[in-house]
């Protein structure tokens, strides 16, 4: 039997813990390579751009990340905590129909921030039972956070949460059409919506300029662009 001090025994110890620090080198440039392309190009994105995009092969990938909800989940995970935290926050606000517009917004500025994390919030990955924990967490949180504000009469009575759903998706569609072109612009949807929400008189935050019309321009070119290509429109797989 050989001794922990047998060189032998040494020598597998230390290969033993340079595999697991190249397994970890691994899987953190996965990530990286994920959420680069996921913030840029959205869920739309194969595993195999996302191996490229990582430099590693296509079989490595599918060690670390057997599925793409697997990928999805890792890379994502602390996006959805921060989207159950925003409830939270929204929940401790002592004015309810502030909170409430607050939480709106702070949504819609974390889909603006990565066109990947846009889409997670408008669909559904039953595999991704993290993700789907958060989420319903959130939910949970939003039902109160609605019945506080319709309370103070500020929200409407016919504002359903579904509503939020809408919501999400118009923002989604308006920040991967406007993108660089025009930034801002789903601020200013964000405050007609609110808007829309708010019953007559309620206080509401400044509506954010409309976009120029060179900006709309750009983005109507990009967007028309990309339709062609076929980069909008198409179902994620």
């Amino acid at each position: 039997m050989r001794s922990a001090a047998d060189p032998e025994n040494s020598a597998e110890q230390q290969s033993d813990q340079g595999l697991r620090a190249d397994a970890e080198r691994n899987r953190d440039r996965i990530l990286c390579a994920a959420r680069r392309l996921y913030a840029a190009e959205g869920l739309d994105v194969s595993m195999a751009s996302v191996a490229r995009e990582a430099g590693v092969g296509k079989a490595t990938l599918s060690r670390r990340f057997p599925t793409r909800d697997d990928l999805i989940t890792a890379v994502f995970t602390d996006r959805m905590d921060a989207y159950a935290g925003a409830v939270a926050v929204a929940l401790a606000d002592p004015d309810p129909w502030h909170g409430f517009a607050a939480y709106i917004q702070a949504v819609c500025a974390m889909q603006a921030a990565d066109r990947g994390f846009a889409t997670v919030l408008t669909m559904s990955f039953p595999t991704a039972k993290a993700l789907e924990k958060r989420r319903a967490e959130a939910y949970h949180g939003f039902l109160e956070l609605i019945a506080r504000a319709k309370a103070t009469g500020h929200l409407r009575e016919d504002f359903a949460d579904q509503d939020m759903i809408i919501l999400l998706m118009a923002n989604a569609g308006v920040v991967a059409a406007t993108a660089d072109a025009a930034p801002n612009a789903w601020r200013r949807l964000v405050g007609h919506m609110l808007r829309a929400y708010s019953t007559p008189g309620t206080e509401l935050p400044p509506l954010e300029p409309p976009p120029t019309p060179t900006a709309l321009y750009r983005a109507m070119i990009r967007l028309n662009r990309s339709t062609s290509a076929g980069d909008v429109g198409r179902p994620v797989s």
